[in-house]
């Protein structure tokens, strides 16, 4: 669907993931969290940053884990209230592993509108926010998902939408290498009935602990968009995206 834009961006907060081990990517990666491995020399997550300023996000909470002080310590070098393209910078830090939807929660504590974007710290994927933003509205939707066609889906799970963007089911991930239509890892949070159904201090995942349980009791919507999307979390892409980040547009 393609719906015209008329106004701005009204979600002007958002929170990045970057609290994963990335065991995946140790072998190249050793020494750093995931969302602060180099791509040409600069951290995956500026690169992130990036993006979300130039859709108009004012406030920007980095939630924080596996090797914290790497990520804190690089942006707090910007000076004591850092700041990123006119954005604030905020921190939220799990002790322990909490899982997206435990850190997720956490970071909502930092955050003062209703409504909140998320994205993980890993992946990146070029669409347009604001109309994003527009379709969660439009829709009266409580939590919005970005979806993507991929060719090959196999390291994913897949989901089904029914013709009003409604999303049915979540499927595991098949270990095929076939084409499917993918949770991007970018969503719009309301958080009133996230706080009121969820536990603080709590370990869980929100694609399996919360978005599946909750489909007959919330308003839960996936809007497909084209777009390049990579995720960084296998030495391959990581490597593939040395090459594709040269030409990166958001600067």
């Amino acid at each position: 669907m393609t719906i015209k834009i008329e106004r701005d961006i009204e979600y002007t907060e958002a929170i990045i993931l970057a609290g994963g081990f990335g065991t995946r990517l140790k072998e190249v990666v050793t020494d750093l969290p995931k969302p602060m491995a180099p791509i040409n020399d600069v951290p995956f997550l500026n690169y992130l940053l990036n993006y979300l300023t130039h859709f108009g996000i004012k406030h920007i909470v980095i939630s924080t884990g596996h090797l914290s002080e790497k990520i804190t310590d690089y942006y707090n070098s910007l000076g004591k209230k850092p700041e990123w393209g006119g954005a604030k910078l905020s921190f939220s830090h799990e002790s322990s592993p909490l899982g997206t939807g435990g850190a997720i929660r956490l970071a909502l504590e930092k955050c003062k509108q209703k409504q909140v974007l998320v994205l993980n710290g890993d992946s990146f994927f070029d669409f347009d926010i604001k109309q994003f933003s527009y379709l969660h509205k439009v829709y009266h939707s409580n939590f919005s998902l970005a979806l993507r066609t991929i060719d090959n889906a196999e390291r994913y799970g897949t989901v089904e939408c029914n013709n009003q963007n409604q999303i049915e089911s979540f499927k595991e991930k098949s270990g095929l290498e076939t084409e499917g239509l993918i949770n991007a890892g970018i969503y719009i949070i309301k958080k009133e009935p996230f706080l009121s159904k969820t536990e603080a201090n709590k370990n869980f995942s929100i694609e399996k602990d919360f978005f599946e349980k909750q489909l007959t009791e919330e308003k839960i919507h996936g809007f497909k968009f084209d777009g390049y999307f990579i995720d960084i979390g296998i030495p391959e892409d990581y490597s593939k995206a040395q090459n594709d980040f040269k030409e990166f547009k958001y600067r």
